[in-house]
């Protein structure tokens, strides 16, 4: 029973089911038949015949057959075939063959789909005819007055065009043709092909525009402005010539002439239409004529400075020479009495080539201002660098100069020094006999003898001839040092002695009371008669301040505060 009854459940189900797939099949074949009747209601026949408004015939006639061919052909065949295929789906949809109709409906879909896409593209081939015929009338509707423009131009101001008159008739001419053209292919239906004229005439009279507009302009610069600057500049530069300017350098004459044919072919191709190099041609030209009065006039302004400045520099150059030649006699002069270290010879040396350079180069200018292979743009900056250059002779023979004084300046200073080292000798020799010190310790006279000996060197080196001024300085710097040692050592001996006198005067206060003091005191007293000084104190300084700490500070003290 219950396997009965699982049977029959099995049964029901699968009714079930073919029932829900078979009623999804009768709604996907409503939905295709209500969009096929979609189509059969739409007014395609009115949309084709708005082409009755363009002229029936040649192509727009070709076209429209095809297009009624078409959509006759989707009313009468297509669709009706959807039909039978919409009925074979219900039919094995109730024969529960699912598959079939399945296929079946996507092979109507297909069908649907391809004819929405030539209704589509057919829609949009009747939109673009329209559209180019409207576009094209109204194209064509600016484009002729362009031409009549042009032609009334041309005939009122022929001479603004010359020969290139003829051309421009031509290519007016040429586009009025196409412009019948275009109405002969409107008035055959041939309105793709008229599009097609429309477009090129387009592109065809903006060309001719630009060219027509700018042809005056160019011509008129070509044929009359360029030849006239060319004729002027051309008489500048002789005239020039003529008067002594070095201009044969520059070649302008036969650049001038190359202009001219250059001009005359440009004005030939121009009269015959060719007007695209024009502008370029008239651009190299112009800027070419502005740098060459640019270069005239710096040729000029360098003639007027030439003539006012070249003889100020000859002569500058002469006072140069001549004070180098003064220079140069006192140095042979000094050489008998001084020796020239290296350094002060290579700048003499130095400045005696640099002076007879610039010498050969005023003699070169001389002779290029006689005659015309130099430029006077060239010579001037010659002229100028010959003045930078004499600026900095000037000054380093004045440094040079400065150097050779000095070496009698030196001299007398290392005179002045001697003096006042042998002097200073003079005044210790002085001191030491006025001190009242039992006597002078060996070191101060040998430090004295030396001292001497050094200044005797300078005095020795002060007499050789040629005079070596650093050889007198080193002897100078040593006698200098020693003197100086000397004068340190004096006084500091002397220092140290009466230092030592007042030590022992204040210690004596205390010699009865301390036997030890008193012993140290005799060996200070036994050291300072035997002219050990430095000894002397520190044997004294150290006995007083066992016995009262600080004394010898007071005593410097007040030894200070008293002298």
């Amino acid at each position: 029973m219950a396997y009965f009854i699982g049977i029959v459940l099995v049964i029901i189900t699968l009714i079930i089911i073919g029932l829900i797939l078979r009623k999804r099949v009768y709604d996907v074949v409503d939905r295709y038949e209500a969009w096929k009747m979609d189509i059969m209601g739409r007014n395609i026949a009115s949309q084709l015949g708005r082409i009755k408004t363009l002229n029936l015939s040649g192509e727009t006639q070709d076209k429209f057959e095809s297009w009624k061919e078409r959509w006759e052909h989707i009313l009468t065949k297509e669709l009706p075939d959807i039909e039978e295929h919409l009925f074979d789906a219900e039919e094995a949809a109730d024969k529960y063959r699912f598959s079939k109709a399945k296929k079946t409906l996507n092979n109507v879909e297909e069908i649907l789909q391809t004819i929405e896409a030539n209704i589509e593209k057919l829609l949009a081939e009747v939109d673009m005819l329209l559209e180019s015929e409207e576009q094209s009338r109204k194209e064509m509707d600016t484009l002729n007055p362009k031409i009549k423009a042009m032609k009334k131009a041309l005939s009122q101001n022929r001479y603004q065009y010359g020969k290139a008159e003829r051309y421009f008739d031509n290519q007016l001419d040429t586009l009025q043709e196409k412009t019948l053209v275009y109405e002969q292919s409107t008035e055959a239906g041939d309105y793709m092909e008229a599009k097609q004229i429309v477009d090129e005439l387009t592109i065809e009279i903006h060309e001719l525009e630009e060219q027509f507009d700018a042809f005056p302009y160019y011509y008129k610069k070509c044929k009359h402005e360029l030849p006239a600057q060319l004729d002027q500049l051309f008489s500048g530069l002789k005239e020039m010539k003529d008067e002594g300017y070095h201009v044969e350098h520059l070649a302008f004459e036969k650049e001038i002439r190359t202009y001219q044919e250059r001009l005359a072919s440009t004005v030939e191709a121009m009269e015959k239409g060719e007007t695209k190099e024009v502008e370029a041609t008239m651009e190299e030209m112009e800027e070419r004529i502005k740098e060459m009065y640019e270069l005239l006039e710096k040729e000029a302004l360098a003639k007027s400075y030439l003539d006012t400045q070249v003889p100020s520099y000859q002569q500058a150059v002469a006072d140069m020479n001549q004070a180098f030649l003064d220079t140069k006699s006192e140095v042979e002069q000094l050489k008998k009495a001084y020796y020239f270290e290296d350094g002060d010879m290579e700048r003499y040396m130095a400045l005696e080539k640099s002076i007879g350079k610039l010498t050969v180069e005023l003699e070169e200018l001389s002779e290029k201002l006689t005659n015309d292979k130099a430029s006077h743009s060239e010579l001037r900056n010659l002229v100028e660098d010959g003045y930078i250059q004499l600026e900095e002779m000037k000054e380093n023979h004045e440094a040079f100069k400065i150097r050779i004084r000095n070496l009698r300046k030196d001299e007398l200073e290392a005179k002045e020094k001697l003096t006042e080292m042998r002097n200073q000798l003079y005044d210790i020799q002085r001191k030491l006999k006025k001190s009242n010190v039992p006597g002078i310790p060996t070191f101060i006279w040998n430090s004295m003898e030396t001292a001497s000996e050094k200044n005797n060197r300078v005095i020795k080196t002060l007499e050789k001839q040629p005079l070596d001024m650093a050889e007198v300085q080193k002897a100078l710097s040593d006698a200098a040092t020693a003197v100086e040692q000397v004068a340190e050592q004096t006084d500091m001996m002397l220092e140290q002695a009466y230092l030592t006198e007042q030590v022992i005067q204040y210690a004596n206060r205390y010699r009865s009371q301390y036997p030890l003091l008193a012993a140290k005191l005799a060996e200070s007293e036994r050291l300072f008669r035997a002219y050990e000084y430095e000894l002397s104190l520190e044997q004294a300084a150290k006995a007083i301040e066992e016995i009262e700490p600080g004394a010898l500070k007071r005593i410097e003290e007040y030894q200070l505060t008293a002298n």
